[in-house]
């Protein structure tokens, strides 16, 4: 796998993103992309979910489907972070053992690895 293109990603998190035999993303990802794209803080060159199925696709991604367990752990996190998205990210990162990639420091409270 390769082309992991955001110039967001550390030279890390790039190498985690190659090395491994499989790479998730949590179904939420899909919506909190098209709240971005829809407020105007994100512009895409098609729409905001053929990207995502386009992204999923080209990368081999594993989508994690949001499920009770994952909604339940959610809410279960202390309130540290005021994302709902990022919330159910973490859960859902909690809940299979995986790390995060992501650029937020606050993410790495809840007690996941993450890789910036």
């Amino acid at each position: 796998m390769n082309g992991w293109g955001s110039e967001d990603l550390s030279p890390e998190a790039r190498e985690q993103l190659e090395a491994a035999p499989v790479v998730h993303v949590s179904a939420i990802s899909a919506f909190e992309i098209g709240l971005e794209c829809k407020s105007g803080k994100l512009r895409l060159p098609v729409p905001a979910a053929e990207w995502f199925e386009s992204v999923v696709e080209h990368h081999s991604l594993a989508v994690i489907p949001l499920d009770w367990s994952i909604c339940n752990a959610a809410t279960d996190l202390p309130p540290i972070h005021r994302d709902p998205c990022d919330r159910f990210i973490i859960a859902t990162a909690k809940s299979r053992g995986l790390c995060a990639i992501t650029g937020d420091p606050i993410s790495g409270s809840y007690g996941i690895e993450v890789v910036a």
